[in-house]
């Protein structure tokens, strides 16, 4: 059994990097971890089933280390020092460095979902139309100013130029057809930077679609106010549309950019399934927003 310590330098601010976390690590136990950078090719071929992958850095380091985990059977370990870390928020991870180490030692696991889509999978959230600006367009200076909200800072900028995109959604309930402001297939129960969706979590083995139609920006506000407000979300208003499924198709007329956990991967049309359980990682339960309590959790781990 080995520890390996992966650090994206340039996740959030920058100053949760290596050297910050090898002395929490060591304090609660974990010496010398086998320290590589994901540029590295050796690594990933020497990891197995036994070793445990710690990675610091935002979603979008945390999702490449899952899916070498996957691969591998290796648990995955999250330190999070991003900018959003919404994954860390999934797991109920302490926000103490020194408390969330000793849960790391402690070895205590769950098993979590993923969501595949081509040649790829995402932990979090899979976003087409105006959810992509913020990976597409959000500028280093904001993000340092206003850490996880330069999200909404760049949606609120461009919310008015915006018209909407024509979009077909198949899902295993049904379709949906339409003209769209913005798409986003959810893994787990957060996104944006702790933006919480209402009845999900990231081991109920559904993905949450929820389709934003074009309206005025006052309208769109209000509805966003509303969910945020009764943490539950309503399944179709003229607004917004809320559905569950393990598998979602996203055609649309004009080939449209996919992110994915903060990183723009692939264009349309997206095909996303749910894998259930298939994901070990470190933490002693898991968030569920099923009950519109974000502090509900889901326990079970070994």
């Amino acid at each position: 059994m080995a520890y390996w310590l992966i650090c994206n330098s340039g996740a959030g601010d920058g100053e949760r990097g290596r050297d910050f976390w090898l002395e929490h690590l060591a304090t609660a136990g974990i010496h010398d971890p086998l320290c590589r950078d994901f540029e590295e090719s050796d690594w990933s071929t020497r990891l197995d089933d036994r070793d445990t992958l710690i990675v610091a850095g935002g979603d979008g380091s945390v999702s490449r280390a899952a899916a070498v985990c996957r691969e591998k059977g290796a648990t995955l370990a999250v330190l999070p020092s991003g900018t959003a870390n919404d994954f860390a928020r999934n797991l109920g991870l302490p926000h103490q460095p020194g408390a969330l180490c000793k849960l790391i030692a402690s070895g205590r696991t769950q098993m979590v979902d993923v969501a595949d889509y081509g040649d790829g999978m995402f932990l979090n959230v899979a976003h087409v139309g105006m959810g992509t600006l913020p990976a597409r367009e959000s500028r280093s200076t904001e993000k340092k100013l206003f850490g996880r909200f330069s999200y909404v800072v760049e949606l609120l900028r461009r919310l008015n130029a915006k018209r909407g995109f024509r979009a077909t959604i198949r899902c295993d309930r049904g379709v949906v057809k339409g003209r769209w402001l913005s798409i986003a297939v959810a893994n787990g129960a957060f996104f944006g930077g702790g933006n919480e969706i209402p009845e999900a979590s990231v081991s109920d083995g559904q993905l949450a679609i929820v389709a934003v139609r074009p309206r005025p920006i006052l309208q769109l506000l209000f509805t966003f106010l509303m969910v945020r407000l009764n943490r539950q979300t309503p399944r179709r208003t003229s607004t917004l549309v809320h559905i569950r499924s393990q598998r979602c198709l996203v055609h649309t007329g004009k080939p449209k950019t996919v992110t994915a956990d903060g990183d723009v991967v692939s264009r349309t049309p997206l095909n996303v399934v749910c894998k259930s359980a298939c994901l070990r990682v470190i933490g002693d339960r898991i968030v569920s927003t099923a009950d519109g309590d974000a502090g509900d959790v889901i326990s079970g781990g070994t």
